[in-house]
């Protein structure tokens, strides 16, 4: 596994992965439930259970996977609500809670050593180390005021947000976040959605939705606007929102931030998930200031040039084209967007044409490309749950607990929805809201894991999916921010290449693990990994890389760890 510079024309191309064309008439992979045994116990408590009163009872919450000790394993952040007029007695108020990966399948709840055990409506979460000491600090979005973490490297985390500046004047409803270093000065920067400015002393009463009264929103309530913070490089933030041209657009709806280098040029650019209102497509001028081209570029509105209440995103090349594509979650009666990027700035919808626009009766959350079965193309995980509970009482052909769906990538541009296949943690009901997506086992599997409103959460254990094969990495800046957020990666196996970005905040509201993964399909072996690092916008080639490993790439340093799983962590498909 050498470090080359060679020019990527001068490699030999053996065969590409082959793209899949057609299902079985079985799924080799299962995706079961494991929340109970692995030691996730804890409901999460949001809103009223057969009413809600007002919007934030409706919208929950993220979650998140993330390295929070160093030692390999992701661990586990779930953010917690409350009740409207609820009165807890002293120690009885839910609280987010952290749990730590015990490496052999479970989870033990660390919530009281680490500090994080916090009570109130705690939307977002976002990872980054914006201090560049090693550890990875945690971001959290509430309704109130939102909480700047840092990290201490000692299994507790310390409030340090009005140290860092982040500090909020008054109340306000931030949703989602993400980190990134859109100056590309090696220090990590912040991104804070924010929804509505909803005031808890008010009561906006009942409206109407197909008849039926229910609490009100978005519309018709006042829209608040986004924020930009730059990192000063000494713990601290500015606020640059006004300055850098984030608050041009005006307020929005703002729900779900992700930021992708869109355009390929070098600079990470953002993508804003906004509901009941066209999203927002942030490029970067690469002077410290945004210009929103949403509407150019085509992926602020669907393909008939209406207004969608857009939720959660995903971004991968579906494809294997060179391009970052985008698909955004939306409400019910509506189909999701699959935003095709073309390669000269626009963007087209394709939802209906790939396949991914059959389902549009149910309230879509978090969302995420992965490759379940490892075949070399990304496939997607929609969660859904509605809004309303009083669905449940009409016949509207839809309920307020929904299963989740699964849509295979078939290698051509097409997607298929496998869902029925996929086992029964897909296909059993839950109002869902935030999902993130990692390799919990470290076993090469992508497993995901979900919030459910007032449930306990959902594991899903992928059963079967190292079947074929995978790398794995891990990637660690020196000049660049120390999370490599930003880092660009390609995986090329003859004329085949995958490409992914390190990133932070994605789904709905939540973070994913910030390890990239990469299915193979029957090659054992990489013939070229190419990373490109942020900040220089170096590259750094390895030659020959053999599957199922889990290798760490530090800036500069080339490969610094491999670990390659015992086959008794591999899962095998029951059935």
């Amino acid at each position: 596994m050498d470090a080359l510079v060679t020019p990527l024309w001068k490699w030999k191309e053996p065969l590409a992965v082959e793209a899949a064309t057609q299902d079985s008439p079985q799924s080799p992979v299962l995706f079961v439930d494991v929340a109970r045994q692995a030691g996730l116990t804890i409901p999460n408590v949001w809103g009223g259970i057969a009413h809600k009163r007002l919007i934030i009872e409706t919208k929950g919450s993220g979650i998140a996977f993330f390295d929070y000790d160093n030692d390999g394993w992701i661990d586990i952040y779930l953010t917690n609500g409350d009740r409207i007029d609820a009165h807890w007695a002293p120690g009885e108020a839910p609280t987010s809670h952290l749990y730590k990966n015990n490496r052999d399948g479970t989870f033990t709840d660390v919530t009281a050593k680490s500090g994080l055990g916090l009570s109130g409506w705690q939307t977002g979460v976002c990872v980054g180390d914006y201090d560049n000491d090693g550890w990875d600090d945690l971001f959290c979005c509430f309704w109130g005021h939102n909480i700047l973490f840092h990290n201490n490297g000692d299994g507790t985390f310390t409030d340090v947000t009005r140290k860092a500046g982040l500090y909020q004047d008054r109340i306000r409803w931030g949703s989602g976040c993400t980190f990134l270093d859109y100056n590309r000065d090696g220090h990590l920067d912040l991104f804070v959605c924010r929804y509505i400015q909803l005031d808890p002393a008010s009561d906006p009463g009942l409206c109407q939705w197909k008849g039926i009264p229910i609490m009100c929103g978005p519309r018709g309530l006042p829209a608040d606007s986004n924020a930009l913070y730059r990192n000063n490089g000494n713990g601290t933030f500015t606020d640059v929102s006004e300055q850098s041209g984030i608050l041009k657009p005006g307020p929005r709806y703002s729900i779900t931030a992700v930021s992708y280098d869109f355009d390929n040029d070098g600079w990470p650019d953002i993508y804003v998930a906004v509901d009941s209102q066209p999203s927002i497509l942030f490029r970067n001028n690469h002077d410290g200031t945004f210009t929103d081209v949403a509407v150019m570029a085509g992926c602020a509105y669907n393909d008939d040039g209406h207004e969608q209440a857009g939720m959660g995103l995903a971004v991968a090349d579906y494809d294997c084209d060179g391009w970052f594509d985008i698909f955004k979650t939306n409400f019910v009666d509506d189909t999701c967007n699959l935003y095709h990027n073309n390669g000269d700035g626009t963007f087209t919808d394709v939802s209906l044409s790939s396949g991914v626009g059959i389902n549009n009766q149910y309230v879509a959350w978090g969302c995420g490309f992965i490759d379940y079965d490892n075949d070399g193309w990304v496939d997607l995980v929609q969660v859904n749950g509605h809004v309303y509970p009083e669905v449940d009482q009409y016949n509207f052909g839809e309920s307020f607990k929904n299963p989740r769906l699964v849509y295979r990538n078939l290698g051509n541009g097409h997607f298929r929805d496998v869902s029925a296949q996929m086992g029964p943690g897909i296909s059993e009901r839950f109002s869902s809201r935030g999902a993130a997506f990692g390799d919990y086992e470290n076993n090469g599997c992508m497993d995901v894991l979900i919030l459910n409103l007032n449930d306990v959460p959902s594991l899903l254990r992928n059963d079967g999916g190292n079947k074929q094969n995978w790398i794995k990495l891990k990637l660690i800046g020196s000049k660049c921010n120390r999370t490599a957020i930003g880092a660009r990666v390609r995986v090329i196996t003859g004329k085949h290449i995958q490409m992914d970005e390190v990133h932070s905040g994605t789904s709905v509201m939540s973070q994913s693990d910030l390890r990239l993964h990469f299915g193979l399909g029957k090659l054992d072996t990489v013939d070229l990994i190419e990373v490109k690092w942020p900040t220089t916008q170096s590259i750094e080639r390895f030659t020959q890389v053999k599957a199922n490993e889990i290798l760490t790439i530090r800036e500069g340093s080339g490969i610094v760890a491999s670990w390659k799983p015992s086959p008794l962590r591999t899962n095998k498909n029951p059935g």
